[in-house]
């Protein structure tokens, strides 16, 4: 496994979540209501959009596009029309950055 720094923790408003790019992939990495991080897969399972830019309530994350709803934590896929699980990564925070293991 491969740890990278991929933020500052202050960089993500809590309930909030920013895009990471690394390498040729996308990912989404999620600040919760009581200051954990957590990172998934970028894009929304059912169509191609970038749930970075959906709205972040609690441990969840509604698409933006068709408003399909998953929980971060987990990557289960909780509301139509998402129907199949996000990819879920490690995260931490270490001295204020936000690191994810990826591979």
């Amino acid at each position: 496994m491969t740890w990278i720094i991929a933020c500052k923790l202050d960089d993500i408003e809590q309930e909030g979540a920013i895009r990471f790019d690394h390498g040729s992939r996308t990912y989404a990495i999620y600040r919760g209501p009581d200051d954990s991080v957590y990172c998934t897969a970028g894009l929304c399972t059912h169509e191609a959009i970038h749930l970075a830019d959906g709205l972040v309530m609690d441990f969840e994350v509604e698409c933006p596009k068709h408003s399909g709803v998953f929980d971060y934590r987990t990557g289960e896929a909780l509301r139509l029309p998402a129907c199949e699980n996000l990819k879920t990564y490690p995260a931490e925070v270490i001295d204020g950055d936000v690191r994810v293991a990826l591979g």
